[in-house]
């Protein structure tokens, strides 16, 4: 599966924005799509993730009550929509998809399959 992410940009403290990733190639239906985001000098962190067929969702603890994960199954799309935002989410944003059942390990990146090319989110104060 490929995997085009969109959606970063500049904004202020406290703005939000939505993050998209585009699957392709294939129906994503029986999947896990997460969300990783990389400051810079520091390793790649999980933020997010949903069981495509079940719609549990899966969020890292800094994120919680402010970030919401969604996928639209007409589309193949997961989405991450981003409130409250902090200058410590500055990052960039990758999507990525795993084939098989990863509960257990789904903060990992080593769980995931595919990878979209990322998309920069910068917040100002």
């Amino acid at each position: 599966v490929q995997l085009q992410a969109s959606g970063g940009g500049l904004v202020q403290a406290g703005g939000s924005l939505r993050l998209s990733c585009a699957a392709s190639g294939r129906t994503v239906s029986g999947y896990v799509m997460g969300w990783f985001r990389q400051a810079p000098g520091k390793e790649r962190e999980f933020v997010a993730a949903v069981r495509w067929s079940a719609g549990n969702t899966y969020y890292t603890d800094s994120v919680k009550g402010r970030f919401t994960i969604s996928r639209d199954n007409t589309e193949n799309t997961v989405y991450l929509q981003m409130t409250g935002l902090k200058l410590e989410d500055t990052a960039v944003y990758y999507c990525a998809a795993a084939a098989r059942s990863i509960i257990s390990t789904i903060r990992l990146p080593s769980s995931y399959d595919s990878w979209g090319q990322g998309t920069l989110v910068t917040v100002s104060s």
